[in-house]
C-alpha cells in the first residue's frame, strides 16, 4: 500500500544525489557522519556527554554503601529481601545507563552512505514470497507490479516463491510476466528443520537459491506486502561495487498509516531505523532486515543460505559479518541506506503488533544464545561492540520490566527497601538524567526516515509503544530460556488483519492484576512511600494501556458505524451551483 499525501520521492533520496563511483583505487563504499552535517552540533555534543553521565551518577548514588538499608535485629528474611530489591535497583539503573550510552553512542557515530550509479549489466532476480491463504492475491499482485517498473541496466527477472504452488498464483505470475518458483511436493525443500524447513520464509528462498541462485549476481528481495519504489535497484545496487558488501537494506515503513496501533508501530521504529542502523554503517555492519533488501548470492551460499531461525535476517546477517569474503580476505560488509525504497504494512491490530513483537524478540535471544557466542573470536571488536548493544535491547527492556514489578512487590507487600536516599536528591538526580535522556532522543528526531509521521512530533508514541511491549519481550524471554519450540508465524495482512479479544490482553492483564492487589495491600499493610507507590501506578497504566486503546478504538468505531448518512451538499459541475448529495 502505498497511500496518496506523503512526500515518498524527498524520502526515497535521503542519503543524498547518485554520484559517479570514483575511478583508480578499487570502490569501497563512502560515507558522510550525521552530526558533521548539523550547524549547531554543539548541543547534541552536550547531551550525550551529560545523558550518560548523569545516569551513571544516580546509579552510583543509589547503591552507594552508605545507603544500604541496615535493619538492627530485624528478621533474616526481611534482610535478603532488602538485598533482592538494591540489587534490583542496581540492574534497572545499570541497564538505563546501558540504553542511554547506546544512544549517545549511536549520535556520535552516525553515518549515512554516499549513492553511487550502479554498474550496468549485472544479473538481479527481483523476489518476493506468498503464501496461499495468508496473504491476500491482490496484495501480491500490487508488490509484483511493482517490481515489475523497478529501474536496473541488466538483466531482471522478477520471482514470485509460492509456497503452495497455487494456480491463481500461476495465473496472476503468467499474466503480469513474472517468473514462478514453488518448493510444494519436493521433499528435500520441506524438512523438518535446518536451512529448507518447511513452512518458513527462510526455507523458500533457500529452495529458489539452490534452484537458480547460480543464474544471478544479486537477488532483490522485498515482503509481501511491500510495494518497492521504482528507484529500488538504482539506490541500492550501486553499493555493490565494493566486493566487500555483502547486503544493503533499507528502512522499514508502514503504509497503512491509519490505524492508531499502525502509527505508534512506527514511531517505535524510530530509533532502530533512524539512528542505530546509521550507527552501524560506521563499523560497515548495520543489521539485515528481510522487509527490503538486495544481497550478494555468493555470499549468501558460502554460509549455506539464509540461516533457520524465527528471525532469518538477523541470524544470516550476525552469520555474514563473522565471515571473510575468499576473494579478498576481508570480513563481509553491509550497507543501511536511510531511503525510504519500499512502502509495506504493519500490524492494525494489538494481536498481529504482539504477535510481531513476540517473534522478532525471540529472534533476538536465538542469536544471543545461539550465535553471540562464537563472535568474540571471529568478529572485529567495534563490529562486535555494535552488535552487543543491539542484541541487548529485548533481554534489557524484557528484565527491566520484571525488575521493577519485582521492586513495587517486594516493597508493597512486605516493605522491603533496598536503599535509603534523601528524596529530595533522588529527585533532582533522576528528574534531570531524564530530562537529558529525552532531549537527546528528540535531538535525534530530525534524523527521523519516516515520510508518514508530521515533521517535528516528539515520537511519544513510539516511546509508549516500547514500553507497552516490555511484558511481551518478558515472556518471550521466558519461553526462550525454557527451550520452548518457537515456530515462524506469517503476519496477517491486508482484510486479514488478526481481530483483537480480551484474550488478547491477557499477558498484560496479569500483570495489572498483580499490581493492583499490590496496591491494595500496601494501603492495609501501611507500605505507603510515595515513590514506590507513584513506579506501582505507572506500571499498572502501562499494563493497562494497550485495553484502554482498544476499548476506546472499538467504541470510536461503532460510533463512525452508527451516524446517519447526512445529505451534503456537492458542486454541479456544470452549473457550479450546490445540489443535494449523499
Amino acid at each position: 500500500m502505498r497511500p496518496e499525501g506523503y512526500d515518498y520521492d524527498t524520502h526515497s533520496r535521503l542519503a543524498g544525489p547518485l554520484t559517479e563511483a570514483p575511478t583508480g583505487a578499487p570502490y569501497q563504499v563512502r560515507y558522510t557522519s550525521l552530526l558533521s552535517r548539523e550547524p549547531h552540533r554543539i548541543r547534541a555534543v552536550v547531551l550525550m556527554t551529560l545523558a550518560p553521565l548523569l545516569t551513571g551518577v544516580l546509579l552510583v548514588y543509589l547503591v552507594w554503601p552508605t545507603h544500604w538499608v541496615e535493619r538492627e535485629g530485624g528478621e533474616t528474611w526481611r534482610v535478603r529481601l532488602d538485598v533482592v530489591m538494591l540489587v534490583a535497583i542496581g540492574l534497572i539503573e545499570l541497564f538505563m545507563l546501558v540504553n542511554v550510552v547506546s544512544i549517545a553512542h549511536a549520535t556520535l557515530v552516525a553515518r549515512d552512505p554516499v549513492p553511487v550509479v550502479p554498474e550496468s549489466g549485472t544479473r538481479v532476480a527481483f523476489l518476493t514470497t506468498y503464501v496461499p491463504g495468508r496473504e491476500p492475491l491482490a496484495m501480491v499482485r500490487a508488490t509484483l507490479v511493482g517490481a515489475i517498473r523497478v529501474h536496473h541496466t541488466g538483466p531482471l527477472d522478477v520471482w514470485l516463491l509460492d509456497e503452495g504452488d497455487d494456480e491463481q498464483a500461476r495465473a496472476l505470475c503468467a499474466e503480469l510476466g513474472v517468473r514462478h518458483f514453488t518448493r510444494h511436493g519436493v521433499p528435500e525443500w520441506n524438512r523438518d528443520e535446518g536451512v529448507h524447513r518447511a513452512r518458513t520464509k527462510h526455507g523458500n528462498y533457500n529452495a529458489w537459491l539452490a534452484k537458480h541462485g547460480d543464474a544471478y549476481d544479486f537477488y532483490a528481495s522485498v515482503d509481501t506486502d511491500h510495494v518497492p519504489l521504482p528507484d529500488f535497484l538504482a539506490r541500492m545496487t550501486g553499493f555493490f561495487r565494493d566486493p566487500n558488501v555483502a547486503f544493503v537494506v533499507g528502512p522499514q515503513v508502514y503504509g497503512n498509516y491509519t490505524h492508531p496501533v499502525t502509527k505508534a508501530a512506527e514511531s517505535q521504529q524510530f530509533l532502530f531505523h533512524a539512528l542505530i542502523q546509521r550507527a552501524g554503517n560506521r563499523y560497515r555492519a548495520p543489521m539485515f532486515v528481510g522487509t527490503n533488501n538486495v544481497v550478494r548470492i555468493a555470499a549468501v551460499q558460502q554460509i549455506g543460505g539464509l540461516c533457520d531461525s524465527v528471525t532469518e535476517d538477523m541470524a544470516t546477517g550476525f552469520e555474514l559479518h563473522r565471515r571473510r569474503n575468499p576473494r579478498t580476505g576481508r570480513h563481509w560488509r553491509s550497507v543501511y541506506t536511510p531511503d525510504v525504497l519500499a512502502v509495506g504494512e504493519g500490524p492494525a491490530s494489538w494481536t498481529d503488533f504482539f504477535t510481531q513483537q513476540t517473534r522478532w524478540s525471540r529472534g533476538t535471544y536465538e542469536t544471543f544464545f545461539k550465535q553471540y557466542w562464537k563472535a568474540p573470536f571471529t568478529m572485529p571488536p567495534g563490529r562486535l561492540f555494535s552488535y552487543t548493544l543491539m542484541l541487548v535491547y529485548y533481554p534489557m527492556a524484557a528484565v527491566n520490566w520484571f525488575l521493577g514489578v519485582l521492586s513495587c512487590f517486594l516493597f508493597l507487600w512486605f516493605g522491603a527497601s533496598g536503599t535509603q536516599v534523601a528524596a529530595s536528591v533522588w529527585l533532582m538526580l533522576y528528574s534531570d538524567a531524564a530530562a537529558l535522556q529525552i532531549g537527546l532522543y528528540l535531538w535525534n528526531r530530525r534524523h527521523n526516515v519516516s515520510p508518514h509521521e508530521p515533521e517535528g512530533s516528539g515520537g511519544l508514541a513510539g516511546m509508549a509503544m516500547s514500553a507497552l511491549a516490555a511484558p511481551i519481550y518478558l515472556k518471550s524471554l521466558c519461553e526462550a530460556l525454557l527451550r520452548r519450540p518457537s515456530r515462524f508465524v506469517v503476519t496477517p495482512k491486508g482484510s486479514d488483519v488478526s481481530p483483537d479479544r480480551l484474550l488478547t490482553f491477557r499477558v498484560h492483564l496479569c500483570w495489572a492484576t498483580l499490581l493492583a492487589a499490590s496496591l491494595v495491600a500496601s494501603a492495609h499493610l501501611g507500605h505507603t512511600h510515595a515513590a514506590m507507590r507513584t513506579w506501582a501506578v505507572l506500571a499498572l497504566a502501562i499494563s493497562l494501556a494497550p485495553v484502554g486503546v482498544w476499548i476506546a478504538t472499538r467504541a470510536r468505531g461503532r460510533a463512525v458505524t452508527e451516524e446517519p448518512v447526512v445529505a451534503t451538499p456537492t458542486v454541479s459541475p456544470a452549473a457550479g451551483t450546490p445540489t443535494g448529495g449523499t
